[in-house]
């Protein structure tokens, strides 16, 4: 069986920042999937279900409620590795092409304080593994990190 694109980047090499994962063709549309990788992986610790699940949460209703991305947002989600998240957006783009958003979005979740939305009972499936507090600080320091001071090898894959 064939790797499939995301088990081909070289995972001893990468860090944290704003990739294009690949892009796929539905139709006459394009959607671009980006890794926003925000540990480095088989380095640092990943990230615990808690602030993931929180982060999905936040971050998922941040960008289908933004003005200008929210109908061509199709997913945000978590990576099952836990270093990071995938979002989908229609449309053919480039790295450098949404870090305006990219970087609301991280500052919405470090200095997110009210109840996370959708985490009741009758809203999800796992409402009481949330963790604010740590969401609010991985957030924050990814947007400090990474995003305050993004370079070209935190755009694109590095071979």
């Amino acid at each position: 069986m064939e790797k499939i694109a995301s088990f081909t980047v070289n995972h001893l090499t990468l860090l944290p920042g704003v990739y294009v994962s690949r892009k796929d063709h539905v139709g006459t549309e394009t959607l671009t999937t980006f890794d926003i990788r925000m540990t480095r992986p088989n380095f640092e610790p990943v990230m615990n279900t808690a602030e993931v699940h929180t982060i999905e949460h936040l971050g998922a209703t941040f960008l289908r409620n933004h003005k200008e991305y929210g109908d061509k947002t199709v997913y945000f989600g978590p990576m099952g590795c836990r270093t990071g998240f995938y979002l989908i957006l229609a449309g053919d783009y480039k790295s450098e092409d949404i870090m305006e958003l990219i970087k609301e979005l991280f500052a919405f979740m470090r200095d997110f304080k009210d109840e996370v939305p959708g985490a009741a009972e009758r809203d999800c499936g796992n409402y009481l593994d949330m963790n604010l507090p740590m969401a609010n600080y991985l957030a924050g320091k990814f947007y400090e990190e990474v995003l305050m001071h993004i370079t070209k090898e935190r755009l694109e894959y590095q071979e």
